[in-house]
C-alpha cells in the first residue's frame, strides 16, 4: 500500500494563496472612490450582461474582480441575507460591516478547507453613509481578510500602477464627475502604459447620499459617461488611443477626410 505525499501546512497555504492571487491578476481592475456626496466604483467590463458591480441593499454596493460564477454566488448569498436580516429585524439593521464579516467568514471556510479550491476573487463592500464620514469601504481578500479602506481603493489586475496614480491626483470632496475622471484615468494606467478607455467598455455605479428614495445605488450609463469624460475615452490625457487587447480606444470607426476637390452644397434653409 502506498504512502499519501505529505506536504507541510505551511506549504499547502502557500500554495493555495499563489494559485488564487494567479487568478485574481487576470482580471481587469476596479477602482473606488469616495467623493462628496457618495462612493463612485468604476471598472473596466467588455460585458453588457455580467455585471462586476451591483447593489445589494438600500445603501451598499458589492464589486468583485476574478471569476465571476464565484462572486456571483457571493453575491446572491449577500443579497439574500441582506433580505433577511432586513425583513426579519430592520433595514437599519443591515449593515456594510455586517456583509463584510459574513463575507469574510465564507471566504476564509473556502480557503482553509482542504476540500476545495480557494475562491479566485476579491471584492468590495462599500456602504454610503449621511455624511462622507459615515462613509465605509470594506475590502476582502480571497482568504478571508477584512481591510477598511479610505479615499479610495484598486484591486485586481495590476492594481499599483492606478494606486500610485491615485495617490497623487485624488483630492478628496469632490464632486462625482470628478472622481469618475480620476478612476477612469487610473485604470487607464493599469498596464504601465497610459491608454484611453472607451465609455462602452467601463461599468460605472455610484452610492449617491442625495438621492431621495431609500435605495441609493445608481447606474451611470454610457451616454452619461461620454459627457463627463468627453472623446470617449480616459479621464486623463497622454493616453494611447487604444484600449490594448479588449479593442479600439474610440467609440466608433474614425470619419474619412474631407475631399477639398469636392463641390460645396448649398446651404439649407
Amino acid at each position: 500500500m502506498s504512502m499519501p505525499f505529505y506536504v507541510s501546512p505551511e506549504q499547502l497555504m502557500k500554495d493555495r494563496a499563489d494559485f488564487a492571487r494567479k487568478g485574481i491578476a487576470r482580471g481587469r481592475s476596479l477602482v473606488v472612490v469616495q467623493y462628496a456626496d457618495g462612493i463612485v466604483l468604476v471598472s473596466e467590463n467588455l460585458s453588457q450582461a455580467l455585471h462586476k458591480v451591483s447593489e445589494i441593499y438600500d445603501r451598499i454596493a458589492f464589486a468583485a474582480v476574478g471569476r465571476y460564477n464565484e462572486f456571483e454566488n457571493l453575491r446572491i448569498a449577500g443579497v439574500r441575507l441582506a433580505d433577511m436580516r432586513g425583513y426579519a429585524y430592520d433595514r437599519r439593521d443591515v449593515t456594510g460591516r455586517g456583509l463584510a464579516n459574513a463575507y469574510a467568514q465564507t471566504l476564509g471556510t473556502i480557503f482553509s478547507s482542504g476540500g476545495e479550491k480557494p475562491y479566485e476573487v476579491e471584492l468590495f463592500v462599500a456602504e454610503v453613509g449621511d455624511r462622507p464620514e459615515d462613509d465605509q469601504i470594506y475590502r476582502l481578500t480571497y482568504d478571508g481578510q477584512v481591510a477598511d479602506e479610505h479615499g479610495f481603493a484598486v484591486m485586481g489586475g495590476a492594481a499599483e500602477p492606478p494606486t500610485t496614480y491615485l495617490k497623487e491626483h485624488y483630492r478628496p470632496g469632490g464632486s462625482l464627475e470628478d472622481a469618475i475622471r480620476v478612476a477612469v484615468a487610473a485604470l487607464g494606467r493599469g498596464d504601465g502604459e497610459p491608454r484611453e478607455i472607451p465609455s462602452g467598455n467601463l461599468e460605472v455605479a455610484a452610492l449617491d447620499r442625495t438621492r431621495v428614495q431609500q435605495r441609493k445605488f445608481r447606474r451611470i450609463t454610457a451616454g452619461q459617461l461620454r459627457t463627463i469624460l468627453g472623446n470617449g475615452g480616459s479621464g486623463g490625457s497622454g493616453g494611447s488611443g487604444g484600449s490594448g487587447s479588449d479593442g479600439s480606444g474610440s467609440d466608433g470607426p474614425e470619419a474619412p477626410a474631407a475631399d477639398p476637390d469636392a463641390p460645396v452644397a448649398p446651404p439649407v434653409s
